[in-house]
């Protein structure tokens, strides 16, 4: 029998980077699986609960399925990390991933239109994505 041995907690620092990739990974993930309106919100200064959301639109129910599963397996076996839980897979309009710092949420249009996080969080900054193409402004 090998002792037990436990991982020292990460700084708040550490966390913080931490959450930073696994929001990127996702958006990432979601951006090649044809993930449309990807936004990613830090909601640091907002809410203790957690650090980021993912926010993402996909057009079928097929493609909302492939985004969360990939994401799933991104987060899980390439970065280690742990799915606290999901809702919403059945149904399909809005899937939601909580992985505790980090909260998922893969929309159909409508929904997405309707619950509009964005609005409703709009004191979050938007963390920019390395594929957004927009010029800036000047």
């Amino acid at each position: 029998m090998s002792p037990l041995t436990t991982t020292p907690p990460l700084s708040a620092e550490a966390r913080a980077e931490r959450s930073l990739a696994l929001a990127m990974a996702a958006a990432r993930r979601a951006e090649e699986n044809r993930g449309q309106e990807i936004v990613v919100l830090d909601m640091r200064s907002i809410t203790p609960e957690f650090d980021y959301f993912v926010i993402a639109t996909g057009s079928s129910r097929r493609q909302l399925h492939a985004i969360s599963e990939e994401i799933d397996h991104a987060l899980e076996d390439d970065l280690g990390d742990k799915r606290m839980g999901i809702e919403g897979y059945s149904e399909s309009r809005w899937i939601l991933l909580d992985y505790g710092s980090v909260v998922i949420h893969l929309f159909d249009a409508e929904m997405r239109e309707y619950y509009a996080l964005e609005n409703l969080w709009e004191g979050a900054e938007r963390v920019a994505l390395p594929w957004d193409k927009e010029a800036p402004l000047g």
